[in-house]
């Protein structure tokens, strides 16, 4: 019996297999998986790494404020409102100088009659420090519901404010990341995995603890469209590795912040 031979066609392009994949790039363990983000763009993911998935009951250490619910929901963290006030989520741990934050996050509103709450995530200062009304505080995204445009923001005393903008597709359900890199001499803002302003100016560097808080911010005295944001995840990396892109980028617009105290 004569033994079996490949066909030549079969040869070919099983060698062109066995070539692809020999020459295909090994995968750190250290690899973060999943869709693109800043955290495996400018490869933050080599850093020291804490990170809420929001799977399971919600941890005891999102303190909830105000109005509306928050909640752990189909592994994501949900913030509801009613039609009255604002409602918001802090992660209430030890604070960090410096650091890369990074969220997934989406948004709805149920209505449209009434005024459109704000989609708010900042780092604001941690634990029992002054707050200042907000004018230590930096965005990874401010928004209002049924607008194309995200705010972003740096508060520093006494009544400093670099601000700079980014228009997206903000609409129901619309999944989009955003993330701050905070170090000792800039600060960067990231959107979809992308650099969009790299803040160099001393006035900007405030170098206090920062912590998480999620809002869905209510104008005063009005009724409002129930509306809810949601997280899929958040990180938090160390500065401790350098990015392995440029975070080369314009400086935000400087102004400054009225409502300080």
């Amino acid at each position: 019996m004569s033994a079996f031979r490949w066909p030549v066609r079969a040869l070919a392009v099983a060698g062109a297999v066995v070539l692809a994949v020999t020459l295909l790039p090994a995968v750190s363990s250290s690899q973060e998986p999943g869709p693109i983000h800043a955290g495996n763009t400018y490869g933050w993911y080599r850093s020291d790494l804490w990170r809420q998935e929001f799977k399971g009951a919600k941890p005891a250490f999102w303190h909830k404020h105000g109005r509306g619910t928050v909640r752990t929901q189909h592994g994501m963290l949900t913030l509801n409102t009613t039609r009255r006030g604002s409602v918001s989520a802090t992660l209430a741990k030890p604070g960090h100088r410096t650091g890369r934050w990074e969220i997934r996050l989406r948004s709805r509103r149920y209505e449209t009659r009434h005024a459109n709450y704000r989609v708010v995530t900042e780092l604001i200062p941690a634990g029992t420090r002054e707050q200042h009304c907000g004018a230590r505080n930096i965005a990874l995204e401010n928004y209002r519901l049924g607008s194309d445009r995200a705010k972003f923001y740096i508060h520093t005393l006494p009544n400093n404010s670099f601000r700079a903008f980014k228009g997206r597709n903000l609409a129901n359900d619309r999944w989009h990341t955003f993330a701050v890199e905070v170090t000792r001499n800039h600060i960067s803002w990231f959107v979809d995995a992308r650099v969009v302003r790299t803040e160099r100016r001393q006035a900007a560097l405030s170098g206090v603890p920062l912590t998480v808080r999620f809002t869905m911010k209510a104008v005063p005295g009005k009724v409002m469209n129930q509306s809810r944001m949601q997280m899929d995840w958040m990180r938090y990396w160390t500065t401790d590795t350098p990015n392995t892109r440029s975070i080369r980028a314009p400086r935000t617009d400087r102004s400054t912040f009225g409502k300080a105290c």
